[in-house]
């Protein structure tokens, strides 16, 4: 039974050696251009600069194109993937099949991880995939633990999971925010929308807060709450998912850090004695429950059906 990579979405290149220090086995970078809902914006230097900081600490670098993209857009795929496979990125996280066409005729070498977020929810189509040249599947983020499990013992492919941070809930490729305030008037430039961190949606009737903001993707609502199984991650480890990742989207570097720390100490611990695992889980979950805003509370997502949004 091996490890689970344990990736991680750094803010800038500044967090990727602390992070590598804090346990982190690979990352998953990219530029707002040709990916969605990234951690941090990396353009093309920060990319190669971020690959030799990772590559220094022994660690991997995924790059994210997984955009939704339009015509004016698909011309530019062979540049930037010629760009990855040069800069040594381990490999490119893909939806859109634009960019597996661009791949074989760009980088024929460079590895694909597809994530949709949303429509991996069985083997067959991730071993469909898989067919067609991935050689990992992201789960959806909807189905639970039982579903996980059967889709490893079935998977032809690498299987990853989100076990920490947010989720997307909503996006359109329509800037609702900037349309609703042109409406009324107010011109709102994407840029500051984008560095904007405290706008909501309010839902009085649930008492939550749903963040929201724009990019040059579009609108996306996000999740009230964030998930944390790390005081639940025992059928995953056994079952022997590839990638654990945490997403640390609207989220500040030392959480991040600190994060990253805590589901290293839990799956060393695991495979070190699962029983000591066993005693100390909910002292981890304690941990996060600490580092957790206010605003923002911790649950189990989708894995046992707890749910509901």
């Amino acid at each position: 039974m091996n490890k689970p990579e344990l990736l991680i979405t750094p803010t800038s290149v500044e967090d990727i050696v602390p992070l590598a220090e804090a346990g982190a086995d690979a990352f998953v970078i990219g530029e707002e251009r040709y990916a969605l809902r990234l951690a941090g914006e990396f353009n093309r230097e920060a990319v190669k600069e971020s690959i030799r900081l990772a590559r220094g600490k022994g660690k991997k670098v995924y790059v994210s194109m997984n955009a939704l993209f339009h015509n004016e857009k698909v011309d530019e795929l062979s540049d930037y993937l010629a760009f990855v496979a040069e800069a040594g990125a381990d490999a490119v996280t893909f939806g859109d099949p634009a960019v597996l066409m661009a791949a074989r005729e760009a980088a024929p070498d460079l590895k694909l991880h597809w994530n949709t977020e949303t429509t991996a929810t069985n083997w067959y189509t991730c071993n469909y995939w898989g067919r067609k040249g991935a050689k990992r599947a992201v789960l959806a983020r909807e189905i639970n633990m039982d579903a996980i499990v059967e889709i490893k013992e079935n998977a032809e492919v690498e299987i990853e999971v989100q076990v920490h941070g947010m989720s997307c809930m909503f996006q359109s490729k329509r800037s609702l925010l900037g349309n609703y305030f042109l409406y009324q008037g107010k011109e709102m430039e994407i840029e500051n929308r984008r560095l904007e961190k405290v706008m909501f949606l309010h839902d009085k009737e649930r008492g939550t807060k749903y963040p929201i903001f724009e990019d040059s993707n579009g609108t996306h609502i996000m999740s009230p709450n964030d998930i944390c199984i790390i005081d639940e991650l025992e059928d995953m480890l056994d079952a022997g998912i590839d990638s654990f990742k945490i997403d640390g989207i609207m989220k500040s570097p030392e959480y991040i850090i600190e994060v990253t720390r805590l589901y290293r100490q839990a799956i060393d611990l695991y495979f070190e004695d699962p029983d000591k695992y066993d005693d100390r889980k909910e002292e981890f979950l304690e941990k996060i429950e600490e580092l957790q805003p206010p605003s923002r509370p911790l649950d189990t997502g989708f894995f046992f059906k707890e749910t509901v949004y």
